[in-house]
């Protein structure tokens, strides 16, 4: 896949960062998601120094993708148990139909 490379900014820190051809405004918002989470983390008082906020920055975006997977996880089997039961559904109104034609 070909590439090419996009400049970020971070927290006011410009990065030049590679990125597939294509996903530059996925890695833009990405960029400007981290810069706002990792401003509020530097203002809060109870985190010291950069690296702290670095840290906790990605602990709660972790939490957050741990979470979603599971609930996608949960819905999938959702989703499945549905078309299960429509399945089940219309094979039993197509039994009539088919006795008919016999």
């Amino acid at each position: 896949m070909t590439q090419r490379t996009v400049e970020i900014n971070v927290t006011d820190r410009k990065l030049k960062v590679a990125c597939p051809i294509g996903q530059e405004s996925a890695l833009l918002s990405a960029a400007a998601e981290l810069s706002v989470r990792l401003t509020k983390a530097n203002n809060n008082k109870s985190i010291a120094t950069p690296e702290q906020a670095l840290l906790m920055t990605a602990l709660n975006l972790t939490n957050e993708l741990l979470n979603a997977k599971q609930q996608l996880q949960a819905e999938k089997k959702e989703n499945k148990q549905k078309i299960a039961l429509l399945q089940s559904t219309i094979e039993q109104a197509l039994i009539p139909l088919h006795n008919k034609q016999a």
